[in-house]
C-alpha cells in the first residue's frame, strides 16, 4: 500500500505521517521540496528525532543547500524507494504536488530543446519571455536556473492523472480558513522562537548563492531583512502572507490534480483525526 498525506502547510501532516506508520509498520518519504535540503530545518518545519519514533525517514537531508534538485530528480530517487521497498507499507508526506505527481503519476519529461544559456539577458527579461510561453507559470522570476530550462524546452512534462501503483491513498489534512491562517501566523513566530534567524545567518553565510535559500519561503523574506531591504517585523509578517498564499496554491493543486480523500482536522483531539483516517484506509484496502 501506498499512502500519500497531502494538505497546506501546517495542518499536521507529519505527526499523522508518523502514526501512520507506526500503525501500518511503514516508512516514510519526504514529499517537501525544501526538506530535501541539510541544514533547512526550522524554516521547513522538519521533522526532529525526536519525532520520528524509530520510522526510517527516507529522502530527508540528502542535498547541501548550495546543490541544485529537480522534480525530475525527485521522480528518480522516489521511485527507486518504492521499488526497493515494494511489498512494504509507504507513506509520502509533504505538501509539494509536483513532486508526488512526479513520482506516483505518469510524469514525462521532455529533453531540453537546446542549449542556449542566454547570457545577454537579465533575470527579470527571462521572467518575461517565460510568462511568454507559459502564461501560468509558478516559476520564481529570480530562479534563473528554472527560467533558462523552462525556455529551452519544447514543452512543459506531460501528465497522465493515472497512478503509476495499484493500492495508492491519498489522504488530505484540512481545516477552516480561519483556523489554518491562525495556525501558520503562530508557527511562523514559533521559529523565531526557535531561532530561525540564526539559522538563516549561519546558512547565507556559508552558501550565499544558493538557490533554494532565496527561494524558499521563511529563507527568502529573512534574506531581504538580512540585505536591509526591510525590517525583521516587516520580514516576518512577509513570511506569514507568503505562507497563506502558498497555502491556497496547495488546495487548488491537490483539488485539480489529484483524487485526495479530505478530512477535517480535531485539534482538541488530534487522535480522533487519526483514527478516522485509520478506519477509512481499512475500509478502503
Amino acid at each position: 500500500m501506498i499512502l500519500a498525506i497531502v494538505g497546506p502547510t501546517g495542518v499536521g501532516k507529519t505527526k499523522l505521517s508518523v502514526e501512520l506508520a507506526k500503525y501500518y509498520n511503514g516508512i516514510i518519504i519526504n514529499a517537501d521540496a525544501v526538506q530535501i535540503f541539510k541544514s533547512l530545518d526550522i524554516g521547513s518545519a522538519k521533522v526532529r528525532e525526536e519525532e520520528k519514533c524509530g520510522i526510517p525517514h527516507l529522502l530527508f537531508d540528502i542535498k547541501n543547500p548550495d546543490e541544485d534538485y529537480t522534480v525530475k530528480d525527485y521522480q528518480t530517487d522516489a521511485r527507486k524507494i518504492v521499488e526497493e521497498y515494494k511489498g512494504k507499507n509507504i507513506i509520502f508526506c509533504g505538501g509539494t504536488g509536483l513532486y508526488l505527481s512526479a513520482a506516483l503519476m505518469d510524469y514525462r519529461f521532455y529533453e531540453d530543446e537546446d542549449t542556449n544559456t542566454y547570457d545577454d539577458l537579465t533575470n527579470d527579461e527571462l521572467y518575461g519571455k517565460v510568462l511568454a510561453k507559459y502564461p501560468d507559470t509558478k516559476i520564481d522570476k529570480n530562479n534563473r536556473v528554472r527560467l533558462i530550462r523552462a525556455l529551452n524546452k519544447k514543452n512543459m512534462p506531460v501528465v497522465d492523472p493515472k497512478m503509476l501503483y495499484e493500492n495508492v491513498i491519498i489522504i488530505g489534512l484540512t481545516t477552516q480558513r480561519d483556523k489554518l491562517y491562525d495556525i501558520i501566523n503562530k508557527r511562523v513566530d514559533d521559529m523565531f522562537d526557535k531561532g530561525l534567524l540564526d539559522e538563516v545567518k549561519s546558512l547565507y553565510a556559508k552558501y550565499p548563492t544558493s538557490r533554494v535559500l532565496k527561494s524558499a519561503i521563511g529563507y527568502k523574506e529573512v534574506i531581504g531583512y538580512l540585505n536591509c531591504e526591510y525590517s525583521l517585523e516587516e520580514a516576518k509578517e512577509l513570511i506569514k502572507k507568503n505562507s497563506r498564499h502558498y497555502a491556497k496554491r496547495q488546495y487548488t493543486w491537490f483539488n485539480n490534480k489529484m483524487n485526495v480523500t479530505w478530512f477535517n482536522v480535531n485539534y482538541d483531539n488530534f487522535d480522533e483525526t487519526i483514527n478516522d483516517v485509520k478506519n477509512y484506509i481499512d475500509k478502503v484496502v
